[in-house]
């Protein structure tokens, strides 16, 4: 903001207090200026939403060069995707304030909205916004959705970049990870034959650098400022750290190395070859892949970006301004090799396969003839191709242009906005599932295992594939392999504009007020488009172990709003009343769509006493409108399903009557094969009759100033979400089904021809239905709470105490209406997802000495939470308790170093540690986790520290 505004932005962590000096107020001429959450110029920042506020120091303290690390480290906002997630990764970052989900955060850019990230994720991507060109980010975690407009639900995070510089500013930044292995985990690692890692002296390593370059010109009427960056990042994989080197089961005797049931050597029914040239019974405990040291735990990247922001002032009430931003960012998501996934693929074996052993024929029931056959379950790991792996490539661009000034004490502002998104992404190192099918109907010619599609000439090129301990050749891989590749792009325009002023020039304000009523009218029409273009062999769903066909979308729609804005100081210096201020929002959208929605906001900011005490507060009624998948998405079968189906496996945990209710025939109850890798399928696809969400947010707090340089605040929040955009959760359809017999559970729980949830050997697909509808409701309360004190320590300089915290009091979820209400409050797991503890705070100390040196320490606390199945709500609690070694994460607390020293007058130094004690993340099995949230490699990565200690330096030279 301008320095003549009356606010401290703190070091540490930014509160968005108003502490600074009488006198630098008197000192400078105020100005009036927008803050995020209206649009009404001001002359301070005192308002009834509280606003969070991170600094450019506040970021450098930090450390991190990625902009989802430097928000997930306030309490308000909640991991999302980013870096640290492989398998399922957008190649997006996102922001999730409140928990309750990335779109229903609005990202800003200079007050502008962010197109959708991605073709894969209608959430803003961060990666578009250049951390090194930040002047600081406004948090206001509470509706704002007649201000800014759908998606503001949670709240709004503003990013305001420099903009007015002059010079030229060159940064270089080096960082990566330095830890020692000390998890108990090693030791399972160990005992189960598999790799333990060495201690890390630095891996991960992240280098970037960026050029400032700006210039003030025509007598200083404009002004024009230059951004490029560029930033590289290496890989982590899970192999690299003990706790993430084998896949983890939880069990009363503690952590056991687990793995998943298609491994290496190859299974054909319920044999696998011993790797001597002879078979023996497939051993679930022994021969279990462990897929998880090949996966990523950090990301590669590559991400290269260029800014450019000018304005000039045609005179002294008008100005022309334009913004540009590009970047393009690659990356890789590898997860661990593909190949046929047992119970996916059948294939009907002829006793005469030349590649069959005596052996073989024996354990299989086979004679040496071409007529005794047998079908059964294959699978193998394609070990000898390598990792699966997601290359992720987009660019963006995004170009504002506008004009803005005054008309007799009107200020307006006028734009046009166009921004892009493109998309690449290929998969490479899968097999064809088309091809797995021939290369295993093989016919004997001449004593040479031959293809039937060799045969008959369909397929000349087919190679039969050796599950019989024989040789994987090249010529095999070659013939089997197959990749995918998908574009598309997202595209958002937007032109609006806004009219605002202090209507007190005109006499109209309060009888007991100086200041005038302030106004703000607008009008805005916005026009969102996603394409999203498969291959063939993306569409059909040929890739195994992909997650099923990716169908083409082109959609889009259009929204035609009006908005407008008021503020009422309605008492000023009067007994009881230092100040009183009212506030009021209104916004019409009118949705291509054939919907409607009203959304609007009441505040009240009243200080009793001047520089004491001041009690805010507020209502607003927001919208999240329908994304373009949400509304047209094609509907198909993915991996998405239950984590578990307590109806498989051998000994199922469900009785024969609960699973009849799921369509389970008593002939095949105890027979339906297990899925060792959680996974199970769902039917999900889009609606286009979806209503808008409606949110309605309150918050009332408390700002005390009980002493010179101390600033406490107290914050209380209440959102609700109604009409959510969402579907059943397959689990709970399964759940209620098996419990209740349900007609309507029961209903989307669609078995297949061997009564499991994702085999589907022959015939349709094993599902349960998933798609999109307005039928839920989420919500959550809580309270924020925010400390400073600015502490003088005379010759040895100034100390700065902050406290950022977050109380929360619920994180309710209504999958359907009237089947009940959970609380995740507390609870992490496959229902849950990402942790969501009570407690969560940021806590800094910085000296400020006077020897050209800061010293900053911050503490940055997570509360612990339980595995969901120990909740008392009924939608929550299972049965079987979880093992004590997994059902809980612990509080982590983590110390961070910073310091910061000036060379000289245009050179300075920023260097510290983050996790200065290397601790480690909770750690729990993929069972418990299962998809969910954030979950990678035996934990929450996203959410905790889980590469050890972070070290960081950072050079800055200014000419």
């Amino acid at each position: 903001m301008s320095r003549s505004i009356r606010v401290a932005f703190v070091s540490g962590i930014a509160l968005g207090m108003h502490a600074a000096s009488a006198q630098q107020a008197a000192d400078q001429p105020m100005q009036k200026v927008e803050v995020t959450g209206s649009r009404i110029p001001t002359l301070n920042t005192e308002g009834a939403s509280p606003v969070t506020v991170l600094s450019a120091k506040d970021i450098k303290i930090d450390g991190v060069r990625n902009v989802e690390d430097m928000l997930n480290n306030l309490p308000q906002v909640f991991a999302a995707q980013g870096a640290a997630i492989s398998n399922g990764a957008s190649g997006t970052a996102t922001a999730n304030l409140r928990n309750l989900g990335s779109d229903r955060t609005l990202v800003l850019v200079n007050g502008k909205r962010l197109p959708a990230g991605s073709v894969k994720d209608s959430a803003p991507d961060l990666n578009e916004i250049p951390a090194g060109l930040i002047k600081r980010v406004e948090v206001l975690t509470g509706g704002a959705g007649a201000v800014y407009g759908a998606g503001a639900v949670a709240g709004v995070i503003n990013f305001i970049l420099r903009d007015n510089f002059e010079g030229v500013e060159v940064q270089g930044n080096i960082a990566g990870f330095n830890h020692d292995q000390h998890s108990a985990v090693a030791g399972v690692v160990s005992k189960r034959g598999f790799p333990v890692p060495g201690n890390v002296n630095f891996d991960g390593k992240t280098k970037d650098a960026s050029v400032l370059l700006g210039s003030n010109f025509d007598n200083n009427k404009g002004n024009a400022t230059l951004f490029f960056t560029y930033k590289e990042t290496n890989p982590v994989l899970q192999a690299a750290r003990d706790f993430s080197s084998c896949s983890l089961a939880g069990g009363a005797a503690g952590f056991t190395c687990s793995g998943s049931g298609t491994q290496a050597s190859g299974r054909v029914g319920g044999f696998t070859n011993d790797g001597k040239g002879g078979v023996r019974a497939y051993n679930s405990t022994t021969d279990a892949y462990n897929f998880g040291p090949l996966n990523y735990l950090q990301r590669p990247s590559q991400m290269y970006g260029f800014n450019a922001q000018a304005h000039y002032d045609i005179n002294d009430k008008v100005r022309v301004y334009q913004e540009f931003g590009f970047h393009n960012y690659s990356t890789d998501a590898q997860v661990a090799p593909g190949g046929i996934f047992f119970g996916g693929v059948q294939a009907t074996i002829a006793g005469d396969n030349p590649m069959l052993s005596d052996a073989w024929r024996t354990a299989l029931k086979l004679t040496n003839s071409p007529t005794s056959t047998t079908t059964v379950n294959i699978g193998k790991r394609n070990v000898e191709g390598g990792p699966r792996i997601d290359s992720i490539n987009d660019n963006s661009f995004r170009e504002v242009m506008g004009v803005k000034g005054e008309i007799n004490n009107w200020s307006y502002d006028v734009f046009g906005q166009y921004a892009r998104v493109s998309h690449m992404e290929s998969n490479t190192n899968y097999f064809s599932l088309a091809k797995i099918a021939k290369a295993f109907d093989v016919v004997n010619v001449g004593g040479v295992a031959t293809c039937r599609s060799v045969v008959n000439g369909n397929d000349p090129n087919c190679v039969p594939y050796n599950l019989y301990g024989g040789t994987i050749t090249p010529a095999m891989l070659n013939y089997l392999n197959a990749s995918g590749i998908v574009t598309g792009y997202t595209q958002q325009i937007i032109m609006g504009g806004n009219v605002g002023a202090d209507l007190g020039v005109y006499g109209i304000k309060s009888p007991w007020s100086t200041n005038g009523i302030g106004v703000s009218f607008g009008v805005e029409r916005r026009a969102e488009k996603l394409v999203f273009r498969p291959d063939d062999t993306s569409l059909s769903g040929d890739l195994s172990g992909a997650g099923g066909a990716s169908p083409p979308l082109v959609g889009g729609y259009s929204v035609k709003e009006i908005f407008a804005e008021t503020r009422v100081p309605l008492l000023e210096k009067k007994p009881f009343a230092d100040s009183l201020d009212l506030s009021g929002s209104f916004r019409r959208s009118e949705y291509s769509t054939d919907h409607t929605a009203n959304t609007y906001g009441v505040g009240v900011d009243w200080a009793p006493v001047a520089d004491l005490v001041r009690v805010r507060g507020s209502y607003q009624r927001a919208v999240r409108a329908p994304t373009i998948p949400n509304l047209y998405n094609p509907q198909s079968i993915g991996n998405n399903g239950p984590a578990i189906d307590p109806c498989e496996g051998t000994k199922p945990a469900a009785t024969a009557a609960q699973c009849a209710n799921t369509g389970v025939s008593a002939a095949q109850y105890g027979h339906i094969e297990a899925n060792s890798a959680n996974q199970h399928s769902s039917l999900t696809g889009g609606n286009p009759n979806l209503a808008p969400e409606e949110g309605t947010t309150y918050t009332l707090g408390l700002v005390l100033t009980p002493i010179k340089n101390l600033t406490i605040t107290l914050d209380a929040f209440k959102i609700d979400i109604k009409n959510t955009i969402s579907n059943v959760d397959p689990t709970v359809a399964l759940t209620q089904c098996l419990n209740n017999a349900s007609p309507i559970f029961c209903a989307l729980v669609k078995r297949d021809s061997q009564g499991s949830l994702w085999l589907s050997p022959n015939g349709p697909l094993g599902y349960v239905t998933a798609t999109n509808a307005n039928i839920g409701s989420v919500g959550t309360s809580g309270l924020d709470l925010g400390a400073a004190y600015v502490m003088r320590a005379g010759a040895m300089g100034t100390i700065n105490y902050n406290l950022n915290g977050t109380y929360m009091r619920s994180n309710t979820t209504e999958n359907v209406p009237g089947l009940g209400t959970y609380d995740c409050k507390g609870y992490f797991g496959a229902t849950c997802g990402t942790p969501t503890p009570e407690w969560r705070h940021k806590a800094r100390v910085t000296w400020s000495t006077p020897w050209k040196f800061d010293v900053s320490g911050t503490w940055r606390y997570v509360g612990s939470t339980k595995q969901e199945g120990l909740s008392s709500d009924a939608l929550l609690h299972t049965a079987a308790a979880p093992a004590t070694i997994e059902d809980h994460l612990s509080v982590r607390n983590y110390f961070d170093l910073n310091v910061q020293y000036a060379i000289t007058k245009k050179i300075s130094l920023s260097a510290g540690i983050n996790n200065l004690f290397d601790k480690d993340p909770p750690t729990v099995s993929t069972l418990v986790t299962a998809a969910a949230g954030s979950a990678n490699g035996n934990g929450y990565p996203q959410v905790y520290d889980s590469m050890g200690r972070f070290l960081y330096l950072n050079l800055t030279a200014r000419f």
